[in-house]
């Protein structure tokens, strides 16, 4: 394609339907604890990091590993997310740079493995509870536990993304605030050469780089609903900045107060350790508090994760990649077809084990991820001129080396999954690779109809024509 600088852009979205117009949108701080909820949801699930490799390992982990993977992710999402405003996100950058069939199978990857990820909220709420209702733990009582709740949160996210968003502020607020307590009531009882225990010859390096990836990636799920986002250009660069700070000091500050404050024993930290550490400190009232506040966090992760792979089918349809029925919302300007078909996943995955499964997701993801990379790069190289309102401030050369240490990583998380895991995820992608042929035939014999929503211009036909 030849280049030009003297190109016009039209920005994505534009001229949209009254009636979308109309709809409200998501403002920063609404955004600021859905990107929170997206990556993280508070400490719970950090403990692991100290079990594998002591305290100086852990706390380094959380303010280093940001730097070679959480700030790159979270800078190519703002730039990308406000090149192309729209829904569907890194389907929408990944069709741009390789087209549409590899955008397809980046949709695909993406949207199985939030859909695993969402799988797991629902259950993991129900564990932080059966130790006071002991009915939940098995059984009929459990299956109609799991299919309230999660039939309660799919709602949530019927009724429409502001909603969702001022729930996820109330329950980040909650979330957070007991571990405030905690280190407010552990200052007399610092000890700070806690903080520097290190054994090199005990560590679990599988189990540390695990769950630092866990807890520190899917920045660029918030892409996925940009085009809900109140004047995302401004909004989205500001609102991945202030998540990007509440998720490093969520994660640190817990555990500086948690490995400083009591004698360390590394076998004792596993998930849900730090409401033990919370009663040793504060008491009952305390542990009870991060017990429900570990709970209810899983509540925001599903909203969350939900509303991103919702919006992502939604606009992928408008691309019409997916039938034109995954197109159409609600009342609440939300996509029913979305929300229901993500929510049948998720009760399909319900009654699986998913210790391997989660492991297969963390797969998937790495995938996309190395798509993403390429089509940030590709973008920047081809489409230098193309209008960016957030850009960040490097050139070619520095956009390629940002990727490197991330991709490195990526290789590395490949490199420790387990066979099985692998099988897994390779038949996951075939069925990717397989599944958009099989849609493009639907589409010809009219099986489905299939259309491009009239706001959505196209990357290449539009932005980048020759003056």
């Amino acid at each position: 394609m030849p280049e030009s600088r003297n190109v016009e852009y039209v920005e994505l979205g534009e001229g949209s339907s009254p009636k979308l117009e109309k709809l409200p949108k998501v403002s920063v701080i609404p955004l600021v604890f859905l990107i929170f909820y997206e990556v993280s949801g508070g400490p719970f699930g950090v403990e692991d990091s100290v079990q594998a490799a002591g305290p100086l390992l852990a706390l380094l982990g959380f303010l280093v590993f940001p730097f070679i993977w959480s700030i790159p992710e979270a800078l190519i999402t703002a730039e990308m997310g406000t090149m192309f405003p729209e829904n569907g996100g890194y389907v929408v950058w990944v069709s741009a740079a390789l087209g549409p069939y590899w955008g397809f199978q980046q949709g695909w990857m993406k949207w199985l493995s939030g859909v695993i990820d969402n799988a797991l909220y629902p259950v993991l709420f129900l564990d932080y509870l059966k130790s006071a209702i002991p009915a939940l733990e098995d059984g009929f009582i459990r299956i109609i536990a799991v299919l309230i709740l999660t039939a309660a949160l799919t709602y949530l996210n019927y009724r429409g993304l502001t909603i969702v968003g001022w729930v996820a502020i109330l329950l980040g607020v909650f979330s957070l605030l007991p571990f405030v307590f905690m280190g407010v009531v552990a200052i007399p009882k610092l000890n700070p050469s806690r903080w520097l225990l290190v054994d090199t010859g005990n560590i679990n390096w599988g189990l540390y780089l695990n769950t630092l990836f866990w807890n520190l990636n899917y920045w660029d799920s918030i892409s996925t609903l940009a085009g809900e986002v109140e004047n995302p250009g401004k909004t989205l660069p500001k609102a991945l900045f202030y998540a990007l700070i509440l998720v490093v000091f969520g994660y640190f500050f817990p555990l500086l107060i948690g490995t400083g404050a009591i004698p360390v024993d590394r076998d004792l930290w596993s998930d849900g350790y730090f409401s033990d550490i919370a009663k040793i400190l504060g008491g009952v009232w305390l542990r009870s508090w991060i017990q429900v506040a570990s709970a209810l966090s899983n509540m925001g992760m599903f909203l969350a994760e939900m509303s991103s792979d919702s919006f992502q089918l939604l606009g992928m349809a408008e691309r019409g990649m997916l039938p034109e029925c995954f197109s159409r919302r609600s009342r609440h300007g939300t996509p029913l077809t979305g929300i229901l078909f993500s929510a049948s996943g998720v009760i399909l995955l319900s009654w699986m084990s998913f210790q391997e499964i989660v492991a297969a997701e963390n797969f998937l993801y790495c995938f996309g991820m190395i798509m993403e990379f390429i089509a940030f790069v590709k973008l920047r190289m081809e489409h230098p001129a193309a209008s960016r309102p957030y850009r960040i401030p490097i050139g070619t050369a520095g956009s390629i080396l940002m990727c490197i240490p991330p991709t490195i990583l990526i290789l590395v998380v490949l490199a420790i999954a387990s066979f099985k895991v692998m099988v897994i995820s390779i038949i996951a992608v075939i069925i990717g690779l397989v599944l958009e042929p099989c849609l493009r035939f639907s589409e010809k014999k009219r099986w489905f109809s299939f259309s491009r929503d009239s706001v959505i211009v196209d990357f290449h036909s539009v932005n980048y024509q020759s003056s």
